[in-house]
């Protein structure tokens, strides 16, 4: 009880605060301890017994440990109490699912709109049995401004040109590389739902063999509603902003009027391996004698 008092109290702690403090509690002079007791609290027995205290705390999911952190959860609720977590956690790992679903089918999109693009420049290079000329090729990553001929823009670059900004008096339109790929159809049809069965087949060729399901469910339309690029109405698949100012990859955009932002682009996520724990998972402290 001592020990779960700790750390109830501290909230966030470690083996070594919790047993230094009970050590000084128990060896006080203050708590009058007759000599024949005194074994009996000694300070390698004290610590012994704040170890296997969290060890029974810790497998009742009354307190977790990270390395050496360790922090609070809760006493044990009742069924009700733990039935009305579980389903607010239930509920709560359907949504991140849904966002992960989003993500993997707008990858494969991006993936299927890359390799589409690296073979038609491929025939083209071939057909002309000569390489495009430089003043002809358009980098990756870019965006489009799109707005109309009266439009009058004023444009401010920044000293190291890594800053744009834009100002527009007219409703304007920004669309990254990937909405512009899929318009081109090099997606295969399969952001719009209109993929035949031979652009099937082609896309199915483009990713690795084990998210070739994906790509099927995905022509068929069975979980076309998490993609990322078609939460808007509007005609570019994008979103469309009501303020008048808009951040996107550096550049600053500003209108009076309404605007459109259409951005498919969807990082890859990164690989994460965590630090290894310098010390083994079921050992808080290393004791000489164990």
């Amino acid at each position: 009880m001592k020990v779960c008092e700790k750390v109830q109290k501290k909230g966030t702690t470690s083996y070594n605060e919790v047993a230094d403090e009970l050590v000084a509690e128990f060896s006080s002079a203050d708590n009058h301890i007759s000599p024949n007791e005194s074994q009996a609290y000694d300070q390698k027995n004290i610590r012994r017994r704040v170890y296997d205290a969290l060890n029974v705390l810790m497998a009742m999911n009354i307190i977790s440990k990270e390395k050496k952190e360790i922090k609070w959860i809760g006493l044990p609720t009742n069924s009700a109490q733990e039935c009305q977590n579980l389903e607010v956690e239930r509920q709560r790992r359907l949504e991140r699912i849904k966002q992960k679903q989003s993500q993997l089918q707008e990858l494969i999109l991006q993936q299927i709109a890359f390799k589409n693009l690296v073979q038609r420049n491929r025939l083209a290079e071939q057909q002309a049995n000569r390489s495009p000329p430089a003043n002809s090729v358009i980098h990756l990553p870019f965006i489009i401004v799109n707005t109309s001929k009266k439009t009058v823009i004023d444009c401010s670059i920044s000293n190291d040109k890594f800053e744009y900004l834009f100002n527009f008096d007219n409703t304007f339109e920004i669309h990254d590389d990937i909405e512009v790929l899929k318009r081109m159809g090099m997606a295969c049809g399969l952001e719009s739902g209109s993929c035949s069965a031979e652009d099937l087949k082609t896309a199915r060729s483009l990713v690795p063999k084990a998210l070739e399901p994906y790509v099927t469910e995905m022509a068929q339309g069975s979980i076309s509603s998490v993609f990322v690029s078609s939460t808007s109405g509007s005609a570019s698949n994008g979103r469309r902003f009501s303020t008048s100012d808009l951040t996107t990859d550096g550049m600053l955009a500003t209108s009076s009027n309404g605007s459109q932002y259409s951005s498919s682009r969807v990082e890859t996520p990164v690989s994460y391996v965590g630090e290894e724990d310098d010390d083994d998972d079921d050992d808080y402290e290393n004791d000489d004698d164990d």
